[in-house]
């Protein structure tokens, strides 16, 4: 009885639908690039319009986005992958608090860096991972030490 049993989870378990797979090598820098600065564009300017300030929201955006493009990325896209969350982020803080406030400079940088200090965490997070990943891919291609000693 058992073991008729154990045969019919294992057939069921077999017929669990599979993961998705991206076919194809990955996204480019290109393609890391736009995908990171319209997600981070649109949720914060959503969070900013709609709470008027930057929050939660910005924060979990910039992280997934950054461990997207650590996934979904080719070979060599780390670097890009780091770089561009925070560099769209205030990019698009700044744009938000000109067209706000108008250019009015000491109210648009208080703003502005009320802002980036709301979701340094989120970035101070994003960043270490980012530049993590992008120097533990580099030291891997990277060749070893004690081959080229013995080669030599």
């Amino acid at each position: 009885m058992a073991s008729s049993q154990n045969n019919a989870r294992s057939k069921a378990n077999l017929k669990l639908p599979k993961k998705p797979v991206l076919p194809g090598p990955g996204l480019k820098k290109e393609g890391i690039v736009f995908l990171q600065s319209v997600a981070i564009a649109l949720f914060t300017f959503a969070e900013l319009f709609i709470r008027n300030g930057a929050g939660v929201v910005s924060g979990l955006v910039i992280l997934l986005v950054t461990y997207g493009g650590v996934q979904y990325g080719r070979t060599g896209t780390r670097y890009v992958t780091a770089v561009t969350p925070p560099l769209a982020y205030a990019a698009t803080v700044l744009f938000y608090t000109l067209m706000t406030d108008g250019v009015r400079i000491s109210k648009v940088g208080v703003d502005f860096i009320s802002s980036l200090a709301s979701v340094a965490p989120y970035l101070l997070a994003a960043s270490i991972y980012g530049w993590y990943q992008f120097l533990n891919e580099k030291a891997k291609n990277r060749p070893s030490k004690r081959k080229a000693q013995a080669t030599a």
